[in-house]
């Protein structure tokens, strides 16, 4: 495909267009409105699909600043794994919010910023060097901020402050790496395999990797890496579309494209495999794989159990990164594909049971399968999928980072995958609980009298997804393979 490099920049724009749009023309009706954000939504989405398999190779520098930086945008293997996730999740998110946001106030603020944050999140997939990519992961919490205090009530403007409190700090964390990237190597360009001289710092290892573990916790904190993921619990009081892309596809996801950026791309692993400074975020996952699971044992609430569980599965995608291996990060990006599939189908599944039958909590849920029953039996296939069940496709990624962990042969990888065993006897108990209550209700208990499967538009994207767990899990190879070959850096 013959494309100017500059097409590039069009799925960054064309949303953000899209959303300032929303803010300046006022639409008379819902259906007017609805056509405007899903029709940029599906362009965005067919223009970055576009970008990123036929923009390869030639980097885009669109401003140059001091110190020979410059905003720069280009399409390689990771660019195209993360643009495609996001482009092929937001049309239908975008369709299930529509009749999820129906009662709601404030609905053209909220399609505005939603509708940018494409356009932001495609701008940190699309970057060409740190610096970008910088510019828009800070870009994507300011952003994404009004839609976590979407309700600008007391409770949702606290959440949204301890939301921009914790990104903030971890990303001027993260500023650390930016600077002594471009200090050290004079550039902040993605390369394979880093942009450091390991000869030329070999007398500062100590440093090297003291700042990569600062960068690592930096970028971590998106990801709700321990001891900073209280954030992502909280944020779950915003609507359920926000919480689907912040748990499942745009903000978490950055963290850990970040993170999986500036390990191979920036530093490298020659100088940090081995060392304290791999073991120390591997130790930070572990905790946290656990940690995350544990929490939403305990946790009552329907869709604060599910964050606990993003807590924990966004420390597998970490896990698998921080094995420093082709293998590692093969499962890595397994993972963070198809964890984005099960987490927002579940979210969606509890959306949908919190508008429709008007319930937040796992104990308010028994009988309830019997009067939503796709929605639940969809909820039962992201739990099958979350656990490892074959031959749903969570059971593959998970299958893939175990065998990554302990084909490592150190002692914190064996201790990583014992970690996601114990995640997944624990995701057992939180997440078929939920199956068991609303389809096989204790004898005696009181059954929920309300409730009924949403309209088509949240049915269509909880359906799809719920078929494609299952085809992902069952014919996992093309997708497979192409993520090998990017994680050894081929394409």
């Amino acid at each position: 495909m013959n494309l100017s490099p500059w097409f590039i920049l069009l799925p960054v724009l064309v949303p953000m267009i899209g959303g300032f749009g929303l803010l300046v023309f006022r639409f008379k009706g819902r259906l007017a409105r609805d056509l405007y954000v899903e029709g940029f939504t599906i362009l965005t989405s067919v223009l970055a699909a576009i970008a990123a398999l036929g923009c390869r190779g030639e980097a885009v520098s669109v401003i140059s600043f001091p110190g020979n930086l410059t905003l720069a945008f280009r399409s390689d293997g990771m660019s195209m794994v993360f643009a495609l996730l996001v482009a092929f999740l937001w049309p239908f998110a975008s369709l299930y919010a529509f009749c999820y946001m129906e009662p709601e106030k404030g609905k053209n603020r909220f399609f505005a910023f939603y509708t940018a944050t494409f356009g932001v999140t495609l701008g940190i997939a699309f970057s060409a060097n740190l610096i970008t990519m910088y510019l828009f992961y800070e870009m994507l919490t300011l952003i994404t901020t009004p839609l976590v205090c979407h309700e600008m009530d007391k409770k949702s403007i606290h959440v949204a402050m301890k939301y921009l409190c914790y990104n903030i700090g971890g990303a001027t964390l993260a500023f650390i790496g930016l600077c002594f990237i471009s200090v050290l190597s004079g550039t902040t360009e993605f390369v394979y395999g880093g942009v450091l001289d390991a000869g030329a710092l070999s007398n500062n290892l100590t440093l090297v990797r003291a700042v990569y573990v600062v960068t690592f916790i930096g970028f971590g904190v998106k990801s709700a890496l321990f001891p900073f993921q209280n954030w992502l619990p909280a944020a779950s009081i915003a609507p359920t579309p926000v919480t689907a892309l912040l748990h499942a596809v745009a903000v978490v996801n950055a963290g850990a494209f970040a993170i999986i950026r500036v390990t191979y791309y920036n530093f490298g692993t020659e100088m940090l495999r081995g060392s304290w400074a791999q073991w120390v975020p591997m130790a930070l996952c572990v905790i946290t794989i656990v940690y995350g699971s544990a929490m939403a044992v305990k946790e009552p609430h329907f869709k604060r159990r599910l964050a606990f569980s993003t807590v924990s599965n966004l420390s597998y995608i970490l896990l698998g990164a921080s094995l420093m291996s082709t293998a590692g990060l093969t499962g890595s990006l397994t993972h963070m594909v198809f964890h984005g599939t099960i987490k927002i189908t579940a979210f969606f599944c509890a959306g949908a049971v919190m508008t429709v039958a008007k319930r937040n909590y796992v104990s308010e849920l028994a009988g309830l399968g019997m009067r939503m029953p796709i929605t639940f039996g969809a909820f039962t296939v992201a739990s099958c999928a979350l656990v490892g069940i074959p031959p749903f496709n969570g059971f593959v990624s998970k299958w893939r980072l175990v065998s990554a962990a302990i084909g490592d042969g150190s002692v914190m990888g064996i201790l990583g995958a014992i970690a996601i065993f114990i995640s997944a006897m624990l995701s057992v108990v939180y997440m078929f609980s939920i199956v068991i209550q609303a389809f096989f209700p204790a004898k005696g208990e009181a059954l929920c009298d309300s409730g009924k499967d949403p309209g088509w538009m949240e049915l269509v994207p909880i359906v799809v997804f719920s078929v494609l767990m299952l085809l992902t899990g069952l014919f996992p190879q093309l997708l497979t393979d192409g993520l090998a070959s990017v994680a050894a850096g081929l394409c």
